[in-house]
């Protein structure tokens, strides 16, 4: 099995933390940078080769993490000389993907099964699968429903729940065959183009620990966490 990881962002949400390394490579706990609790999870899993898409302060990343042996993985690079939104990194590097594989942020902390993921994409047929997780977020106004100027409706402080992509796809090099390589392409693109072609991705529905490390509180809320959820995300260690 083999993964791609998307590791070439700027992190700018997560400054000051991302100022002198790139994101995937702020530690979590004492021991251990978030890359590299992802590609152990990789490796764990059964994957034995993964692609790294870098740009910004990528040589660091590459020196880091090397040929992958260290973890029983075979790993090679993909450079961005420009940004390519989340998708378009895997234009560049199409002829030698298999014809499925997983796509993954390199800054997301969840102790989802990443094979399996893989598996159901491959099961289903589906150009596209999308690793989903529920959120419920609370409004604190009244919420009114209007129709015509006049007010038809009206709900007090609701809850909204909505499913969110978590930042890990199964893919198939042949949902990319359309779109030229070397220029951007978002993942809110290709989902709206399958849903306009009446190709659909499927959801993988998830509801174990899931954190996407994008904004210092949520890098806060994952250090306090990982001692107590070590044996979970790293299993055997």
């Amino acid at each position: 099995m083999h993964a791609v990881i998307l590791a070439g962002g700027k992190g700018v949400r997560l400054r000051p933390y991302t100022t002198a390394l790139p994101k995937p490579l702020v530690p979590i706990g004492d021991q251990h940078a978030i890359l590299e609790i992802v590609l152990r999870q990789l490796a764990t899993a059964g994957f034995t080769s993964c692609t790294l898409a870098i740009g910004h302060l990528g040589e660091i990343i590459r020196a880091y993490v090397g040929d992958g042996s260290q973890w029983g993985l075979t790993i090679d690079y993909a450079t961005e000389d420009s940004p390519l939104g989340t998708m378009g990194p895997l234009l560049t590097m199409r002829e030698r993907l298999p014809e499925e594989f997983l796509v993954m942020n390199g800054d997301i902390l969840t102790d989802l099964d990443y094979a399996d993921v893989l598996r159901h994409h491959r099961a289903s047929g589906a150009p596209l699968t999308i690793a989903t997780y529920a959120r419920t977020v609370k409004i604190d106004f009244g919420v009114l429903t209007t129709d015509d100027s006049k007010v038809v409706g009206f709900t007090e402080k609701p809850n909204l729940d909505y499913r969110v992509s978590m930042g890990v796809y199964g893919v198939s090099r042949a949902t990319l065959d359309s779109y030229p390589a070397g220029l951007p392409l978002g993942f809110d693109e290709l989902v709206l183009d399958l849903l306009h072609a009446q190709n659909p991705p499927q959801a993988y529905e998830f509801g174990g620990y899931w954190l996407d490390i994008g904004r210092p509180d949520d890098y806060d809320r994952a250090n306090a966490e990982f001692t107590s959820r070590k044996s979970l995300l790293l299993k055997g260690a």
